[in-house]
C-alpha cells in the first residue's frame, strides 16, 4: 500500500530529476522515461526500507543508471551516449554521487512546466505531459483519471514528447519576453487540470480529487518560483477558494449540492483565509487579470456567512469586468445568473436570450441548466422542467445528469394534481 507522504515527495522531486537528466543528456523523452522507472523503484523500496537521507540524490543515481541502460540497449540511444561521451570529460561519465551539490540542489521544475506547456502542444497533450513529467503521475494514473485506455494515454504522451523534441526548443528557462508569452499557456493548463478535478466532465464521479490537488500543488510551486506574478497568485487563490467548498459539494451517493444549499460550516476555513489573502495582495500590486477577477468572485461567495448574505451586486460588477476582458460565453452565462440574483429573474432571462441568439453556447448543457434555474425563479415551472431535462440529456457527467433529472422530477411533481 502506498504512503501518501512518499507519493507527495516523489511527485515534488520528479520534475527536478527529469531536469537534471535532460540537462546532462539532452534527451527529454528518454530522461522522462528513466525517471518514471526510478519513481516506481523508489515507491517500492522506500516503503520497505524508509526514505533515504538524500531522496533527490537517490533518484538521480537510479534514474541515471536507467538512462545509461536505455542508451546501451538501443542503437539510436547508443549513438546519443557516444555523443554525450565526446562532450564530457571521463570523470563526468559515471553516475553522480548523491551528495553532488550541482546535481541535487538545482531545481528545474519551472523549466519543466514551461517545456510541458509548449505552444506546439494541444491543451489535452499539455495536460497529460504536465501530469506525467511535472506531477509525477504514472501513465496508468493519468489514463484512469481521464477514462481512456492506458495505451491511448501512452501514445498521447509519446506524441507530445516527440513534438517537443522536433521543435528543437532548448532545455532552459525562456527569455523574459518569451516566458511572459508562454506563462499564459502554463496557467491555462494548470487551470484545466484543476477544473477537470473539481468538476469532472464525464463519468460516475463529480470530482477527481487527485487532479484538483495536483493542480493546487503545482500552482503553489509555480507561485513560490514566481512570487511577483499577480496572475499566478490569482490562479492559486481561485483554486484554494473553490476547492475550500469541496467537502460540502456532494451528499449521499455523491449527489451534487448547489452552492446555495451547502453547509458552509464544512468549508475549509484555512483555504478560504489563504485564498482571500492571496487575491487581496495580487489585486493591490498591479494590472488585474482574469484569474484574479475569478478569485475575487470566489472570495465574495466564500466570505458570505449564508447564501442570503452573498453580495450579488459586487459579483455582478466583477463579472462585468471579466466579460469585457475575456469575451467568454461562460462568463456571460454566469453574469446573467448574477444579474438575476441581484435584480430579478426577468433581467437574467433577457441576458440569456441575447446569449442564446449569438449561438456560442448552442446545445451546451450549462446554458439549459442556468436558464432552467432562472425560469424556476420566475415561476415558469413547466419551461424550467423542460430545460432541466434538456440539460440532463446533454451532460456527460453522471452525477450532474442525475441531479438535473431529479430537479426536473421534483418540480414537475409540484404541478401534479393531488
Amino acid at each position: 500500500m502506498s504512503d501518501p507522504a512518499v507519493d507527495d515527495l516523489l511527485r515534488e522531486l520528479a520534475p527536478q530529476v527529469v531536469g537534471v537528466l535532460t540537462r546532462r543528456f539532452g534527451d527529454f523523452d528518454a530522461a522522462e522515461d528513466a525517471v518514471q522507472e526510478s519513481l516506481l523503484d523508489a515507491a517500492a523500496q522506500w516503503a520497505e526500507e524508509g526514505v533515504p537521507g538524500n531522496p533527490r540524490g537517490w533518484l538521480i543515481q537510479v534514474a541515471y543508471r536507467r538512462m545509461i541502460e536505455q542508451l546501451r540497449n538501443e542503437q539510436a540511444r547508443r549513438r546519443r551516449e557516444e555523443r554525450v561521451a565526446t562532450q564530457e570529460p571521463p570523470d563526468r561519465r559515471m553516475s553522480p554521487p548523491a551528495d553532488d551539490a550541482y546535481e541535487t540542489d538545482r531545481d528545474d521544475t519551472l523549466i519543466m512546466l514551461f517545456l510541458c506547456c509548449h505552444s506546439e502542444l494541444t491543451p489535452a497533450s499539455a495536460i497529460a505531459l504536465t501530469l506525467r513529467s511535472v506531477g509525477g503521475l504514472t501513465t496508468a494514473e493519468i489514463a484512469k483519471a481521464f477514462m481512456v485506455p492506458e495505451a491511448t494515454m501512452a501514445q498521447r504522451i509519446s506524441r507530445a514528447k516527440q513534438r517537443i523534441k522536433a521543435s528543437g526548443v532548448p532545455f532552459r528557462m525562456p527569455a523574459p519576453r518569451e516566458r511572459a508569452r508562454r506563462l499564459g499557456s502554463v496557467l491555462h493548463v494548470l487551470y484545466l487540470i484543476f477544473n477537470e478535478g473539481y468538476a469532472s466532465s464525464a463519468g460516475p464521479d463529480l470530482q477527481r480529487v487527485e487532479l484538483s490537488r495536483e493542480a493546487i500543488r503545482l500552482t503553489r510551486m509555480l507561485h513560490g518560483l514566481l512570487p511577483d506574478e499577480c496572475e499566478v497568485a490569482g490562479l492559486l487563490a481561485l483554486m484554494l477558494l473553490t476547492d475550500a467548498r469541496r467537502p460540502a459539494r456532494t451528499g449521499a451517493g455523491g449527489v451534487p449540492i448547489p452552492l446555495a444549499e451547502q453547509d458552509r460550516s464544512l468549508w475549509d476555513g484555512e483555504a478560504v483565509t489563504e485564498g482571500v489573502a492571496l487575491v487581496t495582495g495580487a489585486l493591490a500590486r498591479g494590472a488585474v487579470g482574469p484569474y484574479q477577477l475569478q478569485a475575487a468572485i470566489a472570495a465574495v461567495h466564500d466570505e458570505a456567512a449564508t447564501a442570503e448574505e452573498t453580495d450579488w451586486p459586487q459579483i455582478l460588477a466583477l463579472y462585468g469586468l471579466l466579460e469585457r476582458m475575456s469575451d467568454n460565453p461562460v462568463v456571460s452565462l454566469n453574469r446573467a445568473v448574477a444579474a438575476a440574483m441581484a435584480h430579478g429573474a426577468a433581467i437574467g432571462l433577457d441576458m440569456l436570450g441575447a446569449l442564446d441568439a449569438d449561438g456560442r453556447l448552442a446545445g451546451h448543457h450549462r446554458f439549459y441548466a442556468a436558464r432552467a434555474h432562472l425560469l424556476e425563479m420566475a415561476g415558469d415551472r413547466q419551461a424550467a422542467v423542460d430545460d432541466y431535462r434538456t440539460a440532463a440529456s446533454r451532460t456527460t457527467s453522471i452525477p450532474e445528469r442525475d441531479y438535473l433529472t431529479t430537479r426536473a422530477a421534483r418540480l414537475a411533481a409540484v404541478d401534479q394534481p393531488k
